[in-house]
């Protein structure tokens, strides 16, 4: 039997646990708060030492700076690094914090992990190759990322001429470290890279020549824009460009030369036959390494090896399936040699078509902006244009890419494509890839997340490969749902582009985990796809100078399908594809463990 005394009490006892539940949210609150402030204020830090990375956000702090890119530069700020994870775990306490600030918590360290796990290895990356070498993206980040709107900016913008061939010599001393202790790229990106350093140095000023090369072609341009607006005299014009002149002739020159010198001296010493990561010092691990890093999974060169194959042979089926549906006549091969060869899948090989390649590529995205907000709550503010690659960095065949604008939106993203060779580009494939670069993948995924403002700034920049390139190809797929590809051959040219990211984890798991030679590489994709010679050629050799980072694409892709599976299963007729999406890229870029995690506490979420 209840008392008075009871019913008295039940009251006061509600009354103190709602008290001990607010006083614990303020507790939560404040110490998210302390966090977040405490991020950004490292993140400012972090941002200090690179100077480079200032410009890329948009900013003109330390304008007239290029990064030191030595290795004691890279001991200090792991130093630092290190330092800021002591006071994280000795001045927070974990579970007070609420659960977004946990989050950023477990990116910090799971950030800093994958740096000291790096270290065995600092030597393993190789420096300069045909791919990613910091001698085209210095000159790169000059003519693109370094926005002169005033004569201050052209100064800033010849002091790094000097600072870029500092830095230039940094990046061949660590080259020449690595070659003593038998780190080499193969033969063919040494070449790569020698011919993309003589087409930086060809042209005047270097030589005398009607045509002016890529940077000085650049610092005229930039200074005659000043002119143009006012800004400068013709006096102060001509003493601009002497300036520039100065620097690219006793600076830039001299640095490109010593690379290219040391290059073609230490060519003899390279694999004309291509070899895996495996076959390097300590290659192994190192490749272990790798594939922790870019898919951050927990997985064995087998395991996604024999996911890749399993891969494959589901995509074979799709195609399969269409190939039937168009009326083709024929076995798969053959249906892939009439979509490599036949005309109506190329644009000419001329400007015209190139300019064709651009525009049409421009109405995929003027079409997906139509789409998104019934897929997204979410949506990007920066703007996205398409260009063709500068011509010094330009390759026949190679792999479209995308380039970030900056966040307040002066600078907008860039989905770049390489239109040297048209017979490399088939029309039925530029639809997806399009999707994937630009919307609703990458621009869409990275500007969201640069204007996030409930997150600290770190995660904003954040860059894991698995969940970018991941959320990018799974992009490619939504674009279907979305209404897009409307012809058959199109929807194969997602299906080839899948099977791409496939044949990667294949393919890099087989070149640097099972000793495969680049023929091998090669037969297997023209086994199992149309994709064109010169895009073969140039996939192969991406991935024997990239180590694990083609694996995270597909790796990527099906855990966040994975994840809304299981939502759509759980959730049923309460699931909601926007807020599925909005779970996803609301948090910026995040390793897929915790991806995982947060789509969890989404469904719970939806589940009320």
């Amino acid at each position: 039997m209840k008392t008075f005394l009871s019913f008295i009490f039940i009251p006061l006892f509600l009354v103190a646990c709602s008290q001990d539940n607010a006083l614990k949210h303020d507790v939560t609150a404040t110490e998210s708060a302390r966090l977040n402030e405490w991020f950004d204020a490292r993140y400012e830090e972090e941002l200090q030492m690179s100077p480079m990375t200032l410009t890329s956000l948009g900013r003109k702090d330390q304008y007239d700076q290029v990064d030191d890119m030595s290795e004691a530069a890279d001991d200090k700020q792991l130093a630092w690094l290190e330092g800021t994870v002591k006071d994280l775990q000795t001045n927070f306490d974990y579970q007070l914090l609420n659960d977004d600030a946990k989050v950023s918590f477990d990116i910090w360290m799971y950030q800093y992990s994958l740096v000291k796990a790096s270290q065995p290895f600092r030597r393993h990356g190789y420096v300069f190759t045909q791919m990613q070498g910091a001698h085209a993206f210095l000159p790169n980040f000059l003519i693109n990322f370094h926005r002169v709107d005033s004569v201050d900016d052209m100064n800033a913008y010849i002091a790094r001429l000097g600072g870029v061939s500092r830095a230039l010599g940094q990046l061949l001393a660590r080259a020449q470290l690595a070659a003593e202790e038998g780190i080499r790229p193969p033969r063919f990106a040494y070449e790569g890279v020698i011919d993309q350093s003589k087409k930086l140095l060809a042209g005047a000023p270097f030589s005398a020549s009607e045509t002016d090369a890529p940077l000085w072609s650049d610092a005229k341009g930039k200074i005659d824009a000043l002119l143009a607006k006012g800004d400068i005299t013709t006096e102060q014009a001509g003493e601009l460009q002497s300036a520039a002149e100065k620097a690219l002739l006793e600076h830039f020159q001299p640095a490109y030369n010593n690379l290219i010198a040391w290059m073609e001296a230490d060519l003899p010493n390279t694999d004309a036959d291509a070899r895996g990561a495996s076959a390097l010092p300590n290659g192994e691990a190192f490749y272990n390494y790798q594939l922790r890093d870019n898919t951050t999974l927990s997985l064995t060169a087998d395991d996604i090896h024999n996911i890749g194959l399993a891969e494959v042979a589901r995509l074979r089926g799709e195609m399969e399936a269409i190939k039937d549906s168009v009326g083709f006549e024929g076995d798969l091969q053959a249906f892939f040699e009439f979509i490599r060869t036949d005309e109506q899948f190329f644009y000419p090989n001329t400007d015209e078509g190139r300019q064709g390649y651009i525009d049409d590529s421009t109405a995929f995205f003027d079409f997906m902006k139509r789409e998104l907000p019934n897929y997204f709550g979410i949506l990007p503010k920066a703007d996205l244009v398409v260009k063709r690659v500068e011509a010094f960095r330009e390759q026949d065949g190679a792999a479209q890419h995308y380039y970030p604008g900056t966040p307040d939106g002066s600078r907008p993203g860039v989905y770049y494509a390489h239109l040297s060779d048209m017979n490399s580009m088939p029309k039925n494939e530029m639809e997806a890839i399009a999707y994937h670069e630009g919307l609703p993948g990458h621009h869409m995924q990275i500007s969201i997340a640069q204007e996030l403002e409930s997150v600290p700034q770190f995660r904003t920049q954040a860059g894991f490969t698995a969940y970018i390139e991941g959320w990018a190809l799974y992009s490619e797929l939504l674009s279907k749902e979305m209404g897009a590809y409307n012809n058959p051959y199109s929807d194969f040219g997602r299906l080839i582009t899948e099977m791409w990211r496939a044949i990667r984890l294949v393919v890099d798991t087989g070149l640097h985990s099972k000793g495969w030679s680049e023929m091998q590489a090669r037969q297997y994709f023209y086994d199992n796809s149309p994709i064109a010679e010169g895009q073969v050629i140039s996939e192969v050799r991406r991935y024997l100078v990239w180590p694990g980072q083609a694996t995270a694409y597909k790796m990527g892709m099906l855990k966040i399908m994975e994840l809304r599976a299981k939502a759509k299963d759980v959730l049923g007729d309460k699931f909601d594809i926007r807020g599925f999406h909005d779970a996803v890229l609301g948090g910026g870029a995040v390793p897929l463990s915790v991806l995982e995690r947060v789509i969890n506490d989404w469904i719970d979420s939806q589940k009320v």
